[in-house]
């Protein structure tokens, strides 16, 4: 009888302990880097300062290329980029409760977006140059991390770009696929 009751003791406090497991809030994780060597390399950290908000930095480079038909030349050009966002992951509890990942920030959010593309450090002199222009505005998006940490994360919206010739209204898109670094 000692046993039998002893045993559902332990078993009781064995299913407390489970649902108290699965009652702890979603939240998003602390300190985040993140590498994405594909479409636009480049570094980003996210810092969690709240359940729910984040704040997302990237270092990144575009890569492009541009031909002149008047010449019949062409040339890559890379310029260095720097975004900032202040995201809001609005549905991690419902992604939980659904049994889906939330892992590594994986959920959808919104974000005020800003950021500062530099001159190209690439020159070719049959070419316009690259305007440094600085971009902001609200965007939506998604992250997802499967397993093996394996990231693809997409935003867009609408921002207002200025550079030292205009000032216009511009749509905001940035895709990245890359690899979660650490835990």
């Amino acid at each position: 009888m000692k046993i039998n009751s002893l045993l559902l003791i332990l078993f009781v406090l064995f299913i407390n302990a489970v649902q108290a497991q699965d009652d702890t809030p979603v939240s998003v994780v602390k300190n985040q880097f993140k590498i994405n060597p594909l479409l636009s390399p480049g570094f980003v950290y996210e810092h969690g300062f709240s359940s729910k908000n984040t704040l997302y930095s990237e270092a990144s480079l575009i890569l492009g290329y541009r031909h002149n038909s008047f010449y019949d030349e062409s040339t890559f050009y890379f310029v260095p980029r720097i975004t900032e966002q202040f995201r809001h992951y609005y549905n991690l509890e419902k992604r939980a409760l659904k049994g889906k990942r939330t892992a590594h920030n994986s959920g959808n959010f919104i974000a005020l977006y800003a950021d500062y593309s530099f001159e190209s450090i690439s020159t070719n002199k049959l070419f316009s140059e690259y305007c440094p222009s600085f971009t902001v505005g609200p965007a939506w998006g998604i992250q997802r991390t499967y397993k093996g940490k394996f990231n693809i994360d997409l935003n867009i919206g609408a921002g207002l770009n200025v550079d030292r010739f205009d000032t216009e209204f511009t749509p905001i898109a940035n895709f990245s696929l890359g690899w979660v670094i650490g835990k």
